[in-house]
């Protein structure tokens, strides 16, 4: 059977990094993730997620510093000796075994009775609500029903650590949105610790407590989904984490740890970051941008140059002395043409000062 909650342990990286030859894959890194969380890896093709996550998995050997699951040093343990289970973009079910079989292998692999294994992976499959398709072959399963035993046949061994690498980009967008909640609904329930690599930033959103996000085989910067997106330390991860518009303004002064930002005839007060008076990088939301009427007082002039309608909003490209801004406005009975001149306004809470 299936335990009602699984030991979720912790898993410590002290200045683990990974070169192959003279190429550096992931430069040294410290990471704490904590037991019992959700944990997503997030960045561009070839930006080092996978080998991090290969790293933890035992797939790969660091070649400096230390790694620890649950307080042991695993650094040089092989994958089979981590007590840690790994969900693959492919899935890699055996297409000639049954969904049962296929579940149960690397318990009957590992030396268990094969109606022991069988048993433990019924209540797996219960688990990921499969009950009473062990006897199909995955052949005869739907995408998302493959995914969840590809699921269940890592949750039988109990793992400590349960790792996903891109587990749903095989499935199509309404899919996605279902069997991500079905994951971290699982995580929850079960206390697992999970470590998910993906490059969909709206999954990463939907189902992180940490998002770690990595550029250039290093973090880039980690926090919670909430502080990524309103607190972006940097332009990168600031675009990288959903819509932004970067531009530039100029700070004209900071008083009280608000800094005054010019953005041409547009005044605005933000946090100042601990950056200081003059040219400055600053993002704007997309959903921060409020569109008004031409000639307002204290408003960016702006001229509409594609407007689209999208049902549950609208969104536009404004010309702007500053540049081009993407906006998203929820006045659906507000349509703006093509040519035409506007303000803009900005909500403050959608603005952020950035380092380039």
């Amino acid at each position: 059977m299936i335990p009602a909650k699984l030991s979720g342990a912790e898993v410590r990286l002290e200045a683990v990094g990974k070169r192959y030859g003279q190429v550096q894959a992931l430069k040294p890194i410290d990471l704490v993730i904590k037991g019992g969380t959700l944990v997503t890896l997030l960045g561009p093709s070839g930006c080092g997620k996978t080998t991090l996550l290969r790293l933890i998995a035992g797939l790969e050997q660091a070649t400096e510093g230390r790694l620890f699951i649950g307080g042991r040093d695993v650094t040089l343990l092989p994958a089979g000796e981590r007590n840690v289970s790994m969900v693959f973009q492919s899935y890699a079910l055996f297409p000639h075994m049954s969904v049962l079989d296929n579940v149960a292998y690397g318990l009957v692999s590992s030396g268990q009775r094969k109606r022991d294994a069988h048993a433990r992976a019924e209540a797996a499959l219960e688990t990921v609500g499969l009950k009473g398709l062990g006897g199909r072959l995955p052949s005869e399963l739907s995408g998302g029903q493959q995914q969840r035993v590809a699921v269940a046949r890592a949750l039988v061994l109990e793992p400590e650590v349960l790792l996903f690498d891109e587990p749903l980009s095989n499935l199509d967008a309404r899919l996605r949105r279902s069997m991500r909640e079905e994951i971290r609904a699982l995580q929850q329930r079960l206390g697992l610790t999970v470590v998910y690599v993906t490059h969909d930033q709206s999954e990463a959103l939907a189902v992180s407590d940490t998002i770690v996000v990595m550029r250039n085989a290093e973090i880039a910067q980690a926090g919670t989904p909430a502080e990524l997106y309103t607190q972006p330390n940097s332009v990168f991860v600031a675009t990288f984490m959903g819509e932004a518009n970067h531009i530039r303004g100029v700070i004209e002064g900071i008083a009280d740890g608000a800094a005054q930002v010019a953005l041409d005839a547009l005044r605005i007060v933000l946090p100042h970051r601990g950056l200081a008076a003059g040219p400055a990088d600053v993002v704007v939301r997309p959903e921060a941008i409020r569109i008004v009427a031409a000639g307002e007082a204290g408003v960016l002039p702006a001229t509409v140059s594609r407007a689209t309608y999208m049902g549950s909003h609208s969104e536009y490209y404004l010309a702007t002395p500053v540049g081009e801004l993407f906006a998203m406005a929820p006045d659906r009975l507000v349509r703006r043409a093509p040519g035409e001149p506007v303000g803009v306004r900005l909500d403050p809470e959608g603005v952020v000062l950035v380092r380039p």
